[in-house]
């Protein structure tokens, strides 16, 4: 696998129109990841309810089918499955904005559709189990902090491993999914790790119900914008740049 395989924030093409052969792949690649993302994720809470694999077991799940799409798909939409990535990746000019809305509707709508499905498949469980929502005794000020805190720290882990040029692009799919793992470890007696608000809107829409929804809304973009900036302040990209300047000349 070359570094090229690889491509989580895709080239900007302001010059491509809106509806085009080649944006219609990437809603479709988004539509179809997204789908299986929430599908798995979602559904590793309920299964722990039946079978009780344990808060390690869903964060596994989440993480290991996260690694699989980066592979996947990465190369075709950019993988991002997740409104808060892709207004960050838009707020640092590494993804075009005229695309941010339509990759956000695909992302709700296949993440919605994936919480349907699970209501079909398991029939009889409790549907709020779907539900994204400060855990325990856990305020709302808690949880907002901690969905700012995990996804900030797994924004500046994507900036690191697929847009810099300094990086090893070829593992960028493990870093991220290991990410995810230990985020949802930490966070998710806490607010739930959510750090996606496609994957809370998803579940949402699915019940009805839409109680604390805010937090699972603004601050997965908070801490998504959060985390690309100080990434490009620490990078040295700019500095290999001026050091092969000053070769050439």
């Amino acid at each position: 696998m070359t570094s090229a395989s690889i491509e989580i924030a895709p080239k900007l093409e302001e010059d491509e129109p809106l509806i085009s052969r080649i944006n219609i792949h990437k809603f479709a690649a988004e539509f179809i990841g997204t789908y299986i993302l929430i599908l798995i994720g979602v559904g590793s809470i309920i299964v722990d309810e039946r079978v009780h694999i344990t808060l390690l077991g869903v964060a596994l799940a989440w993480g290991t089918v996260v690694i699989a799409l980066v592979y996947t798909i990465g190369h075709i939409s950019g993988c991002h499955l997740n409104p808060a990535i892709t207004i960050a990746f838009a707020s640092i000019r590494q993804f075009p904005w005229k695309l941010v809305l339509p990759y956000m509707v695909v992302q709700v709508l296949s993440a919605t559709l994936a919480c349907l499905t699970l209501r079909c498949l398991f029939v009889g469980e409790n549907a709020s189990l779907m539900l994204s929502h400060p855990i325990g005794s856990t305020g709302n000020l808690n949880a907002v902090t901690s969905e700012i805190i995990v996804t900030c720290i797994l924004m500046f882990v994507v900036c690191g491993t697929v847009t810099d040029p300094m990086a090893i692009n070829d593992l960028a799919g493990v870093a991220i999914g290991a990410t995810v793992i230990f985020n949802v470890v930490i966070a998710g007696t806490i607010s739930g790790a959510s750090m996606n608000p496609a994957r809370s809107l998803g579940s949402a829409f699915a019940t009805m119900n839409f109680q604390g929804i805010w937090i699972y809304i603004t601050a997965p973009v908070i801490g998504a914008v959060a985390g690309s900036s100080p990434y490009f302040f620490v990078s040295l990209h700019d500095f290999k740049k001026k050091s092969s300047m000053t070769l050439k000349t």
